[in-house]
Parts: structure tokens; sequence; C-alpha cells
């Protein structure tokens, strides 16, 4: 075994030496400010605020409203928001704009609700992976007024200019055109739904000028409402807020919910509200780690940087199967501690302190065998055993999840040094459009557990916990690091594994984006049926053949799969010596431009 270890980190380091020139995309960089995204309208609609005289939060909300109109496929308005916030100077803020459940989305409910007609009654969620039935209230807007309110400096009619141009027609991209074209089944059942998303009965063509004159109708709606409304620049994006969360827009989401079977109400909507909340913090090697609170799976980072602090990762080799096994099975037991722990802090009781402590990861790193990877779930046990999703299977199945399409990524850096790193998701295709809104629903509702006991069983007014987790990384107080990714339950196991390749093995931001990664699936998923995958590891087909035969050697239930098909795509800045190093994957086409 020792043999294979020497083998495979001598190619890795080969390969590794000629790396950049290898690169899919070469770096970006600048001195003054910069902007990442998923698309290049998102990216030109942060930077236009950004040359208007903008700050990052200007920025970072433009690009993010830009998104809920050109990548639909990932993200909607009717979705969630953890944000991340730091100005130049003051302490790092978190914004929670995660929406929260109906009144009478209870536990009771689901566990009686009859299938719906895409579901098989035999293998169907407690809770629907689509449609009406799993939505929760919009967050991500919410979130987004809050921020401009609070750190912006432009009005709500300059920052969503960019995305009423857009909803005025854009080029439809690949992905989003496939993903209409993938789901027209889905999309076909719900009539608001068909009329918003086909063109002419059919899926819009890939390339073509794509309009959504609904959603357009709605944003210059809320324009108009600050215009009219009297006060101060807060006082006014507040009136904006108000409309849609008390006001004409609250009244037809509740009125459409009811009518068409779903729960929310009126009364749900003005109970929703994006708030400011405490930051998470760990250190690796020097660096203080920054992430939304247990409400999302932002502290298994934390937790699996706290656990292989306690290991000579440089010395080990990137990527070499020593390395992998390592930082695997840290992951492992970090997933294991968010599957039996996290939740809601307003509604459950989380030992955060426990498992944020450097005692508790050094008996937990004590647990990682380095000759066998772990096939058993293996939560710490901490006052107590917390149950597990009653609901959850024990194979794994892909296409439990099939409609779990994602999320996406704005990071911004100002000329100032403020930062701005958010992970936008939720009412991503195939959709349910709230009326005469354009407003898409979410289906977050889906990450919910009915289990009893559990900190994430579902209550009215409680938000799920969420997979989205922007990521801050600090050096001296200073921001050095901003980062977010799309990727479900992938996020943060693939961001542990760039932030590693940057500390560890000093690659820039663009090699840390792209350098071959795993995904493990070694945790009972947050999505729909909650089903558990002992063991499995996916490997990107980069990874020599000899690392992937010595990990199978060790165990892992190991699955090759291409050579990018790492399910996370990292938008990331780095900031140092004056300098702003940007990288954008190429895995999913982010795009990063700075100068």
């Amino acid at each position: 075994m020792t043999r294979r270890f020497v083998s495979a980190s001598l190619v890795l380091l080969l390969s590794g030496a000629c790396f950049a020139q290898q690169l899919m995309h070469w770096p970006v960089r600048g001195t003054r400010e910069m902007v990442g995204a998923a698309n290049n309208f998102e990216v030109e609609a942060g930077f236009r605020m950004l040359a208007q005289g903008g700050n990052a939060i200007d920025a970072g909300v433009a690009a993010t409203l830009a998104a809920a109109v050109t990548e639909q496929a990932r993200f909607g308005l009717g979705g969630e928001m953890p944000l991340i916030i730091k100005m130049k100077g003051k302490p790092v803020r978190i914004v929670s704009g995660v929406g929260i459940a109906p009144k009478l989305a209870t536990p009771e409910f689901y566990a009686k609700r009859p299938p719906e007609p895409w579901e098989d009654a035999q293998r169907m969620s407690p809770i629907p992976a689509v449609g009406i039935l799993a939505a929760i209230t919009p967050g991500v807007f919410d979130g987004l007024m809050l921020a401009l309110e609070t750190y912006g400096t432009k009005s709500f009619a300059e920052v969503v200019a960019p995305a009423i141009e857009y909803a005025d027609g854009f080029p439809i991209g690949e992905e989003y055109a496939n993903f209409i074209f993938t789901h027209q089944r889905l999309i076909g059942l719900w009539p608001t739904s068909r009329d918003y998303f086909f063109v002419n009965g059919q899926p819009p063509p890939v390339g073509s000028l794509f309009r959504q004159p609904v959603i357009a109708k709605t944003l210059r709606e809320l324009a108009a409402v600050e215009k009219k409304a009297r006060g101060n620049r807060a006082k006014k994006i507040m009136a904006v807020r108000d409309y849609f969360y008390k006001g004409p827009i609250a009244k037809r989401i509740a009125e459409f919910s009811e009518k068409n079977n779903g729960l929310i109400r009126y009364e749900d909507m003005v109970a929703s509200r994006a708030s400011f909340d405490e930051p998470v913090t760990g250190t690796y090697r020097g660096y203080t780690i920054v992430k939304p609170g247990f409400w999302t799976q932002g502290p298994v980072m934390i937790q699996a940087l706290q656990l292989l602090e306690g290991f000579d990762l440089k010395a080990m080799g990137h990527n070499s199967p020593q390395y992998l096994h390592t930082v695997i099975e840290a992951v492992k037991l970090a997933f294991a501690d968010r599957d039996r722990y996290y939740g809601d802090p307003k509604f459950s009781s989380i030992p955060a302190a426990t498992l944020l402590s450097g005692d508790y990861a050094a008996t937990r790193r004590r647990m990682i065998d380095p000759a066998r990877a772990s096939m058993d779930h293996r939560p710490g046990v901490i006052a107590g055993v917390a149950p597990l999703p009653a609901s959850a299977r024990r194979t794994g199945d892909a296409k439990d999840n099939e409609y779990a399409t994602d999320t996406t990524s704005v990071d911004v850096v100002d000329r100032w040094g403020n930062a701005f790193s958010a992970t936008p998701s939720g009412a991503w295709l195939p959709s349910v459009i709230a009326g005469d809104t354009g407003i898409p629903l979410s289906t977050r509702g889906q990450s919910f557990v009915l289990t009893e006991g559990h900190a994430n069983r579902i209550a009215p007014g409680k938000r799920p916990r969420v997979t989205l987790s922007p990521t801050m990384v600090l050096k001296d107080g200073e921001p050095f690091l901003i980062m977010s990714t799309p990727g479900g339950d992938n996020q943060d196991q693939a961001m542990a594994q760039v932030l590693l390749n940057i500390i560890e093995f000093g690659m820039n931001a663009q090699q840390a984006a792209e350098a071959p990664r795993f995904q493990t699936e070694h945790f009972y998923t947050s999505f729909a049926t909650h089903e558990f995958a002992p063991g499995r590891v996916n490997l990107e087909r980069r990874i020599p053949a000899q690392t992937i035969d010595a990990l199978k050697a060790l165990g892992h239930q190991v699955e090759v799969r291409g050579e990018w098909s790492n399910g996370s795509a990292p938008v990331m800045i780095m900031i140092h010596d004056g300098v702003l190093d940007g990288g954008a994957d190429p895995r999913r086409g982010r795009y990063i431009f700075g100068r």
C-alpha cells in the first residue's frame, strides 16, 4: 500500500508541475474591483453598478436580480439566499434570506398526503421534490432588500435595471433552454409555468431571443413603488420590500397558492422576514473561516478543516491516495454531524459550541482509520443520540434527486475593499409560476424531515436547513478569499478542496478551481427522500488510475465519472498584496471579470 501511495504521489507531483499550462481558463486578475457569477449577463449587471460608482453590495444585488431572470434553470426570484457581507473596517455580517414553512406545513399534513401525479406511490418522498406543496415563502428578495438598504448606495430602480432589460429579451443559454426542454412534461402540468417558459407552445431554442414579460412587469411594478414612496432612500427601499411581502404581490402569491391547493397564505408572506445573523467561524493554519450558521450546512466546512488540521496534508501530496482518503473520511464525519444536529436555531437547540470545539475535533480525528474507509454513518454522541431522518433509505438512488437542480453564486469585491459573497438558490426548474407575478415558487420545503425530535423537522414558520454556503476567509482580520458555488450537498466538500489547494499547495485561484476533485455521497442527502449511499465517492477521470485503484483497495465505493464531472463550480476572488486573483470553474461555465 505504501508503494502505491508513493507511485501515485509522484505522478501527481509531475502533473502539478505543468498544471498552469493546462488551464481551461487563464486567471483573471485586477487591482480595483471584481465580479464573479454564473454568466456574462450577471457579471455585466454587477460591473455596471461598480462602473456607476456603486459598491460591492449594489453590484451583488444587481447581479443576483439578473440571475433570477437569466438563470432560472438554477435560481428564481421566489428562492432563498444566505449572504456574507464584509464592509471595509467593519465586522462580518450574515444575511439570512431564507423563507419559512407556511402555517399549514405540518408533519401531520405531509404524513397523510396522497401522491402527486408524477410520483410513484411506492417510492414517494414525505415532502414532494417538485410542485406547489414543497413551497416555502420567498426569501431571497427580502434578503437583497435588507442588504441594499443597510449597506448599498444605489436605489432599487438602479440595481434592478439590468434584470428588467434582460427580462425584456436576452439570448437564452444552453442550460436554461435545455432545462425547459428536459422538464417540459412537468412544466406543462402548470398552465402559468407553461405560458411563462414556452414560446408558441414549445421550449425555446438555444440562443434564441427569450422574453419574460410577466417578471419584467413585476420588476417594473416594484421600481414604480420606490419612485412613488416618500422619505429617504432607506424608506423607499422598505416600501419596495413591503409591496412584495405585505402588498399586492404577497396577496397575489397567496391567492394563487390557495386556489391551486398550495399551503402559502397571505399571513405567511407577512411573517416572512430576512434578518442579520451572527457568522460561524473556525480557524485553519492561521486563517479564519467564516460561514453562515447551522440553518445552513456551512459549519460542515469548518468541522472538516478542524479535523484535517491535525494531519500533514502537504507532505501527503496533492490528490495522492493518502491525501484523498484522509480528506474524504474527515468530510464524512463532518457530514454525519450535519445530518444529526443541524437545523434552524430559532426552533431547535444546536450543540454548536461542542461541534466547533478543538477538543471535539481531536476526538473525531482519532476515528479516521488510515487503512480503511468507513461504511458507517458516525455522528458524534452529544447529550444523547439525535434521530436520523425517518424517511431515509440506505441505498441511494440518483433518480430520487433528479429535480434538485440547484443553485448559483455571486461574489464581488469593490475598490474600497468591501466584499459580497452569496449563494442564491431555489425556485429552479421545473418550477410553478405564482399566477401573474412571474415569480417561481421555491421547492426548498423538501429539505425538511418529518422525524420527531430532529433539529430539521418541519414546523410552521421554520427555515429549512439549506445546503447553501457562501464562504469568506480572513487573514489577520482582512478578507483573503471569498467563494461560493452551486452543487447542493457537494458545496462545502468542493470548496474545502479548493481552499486546501490554495493554503496547502500554493495554487492560484484558477488552478485551485480547476484541479480534479472528489465528491462523497456518504451522507443523508438534503433533498426529497434523504437517501444515504455508504462509502460512495465519485472521482473525476483526471485523477490517475493508480490513485483510483488505491482508494478502491482502501474500501471506498468508487465511481469514476467524466474528466470535469464534479457537481460544484465555485467562483472565487482571492485578495493579496493589492491584487485581486479571480477563479471561475469551467465545470459549469462560471464567469469572472475584474480590473
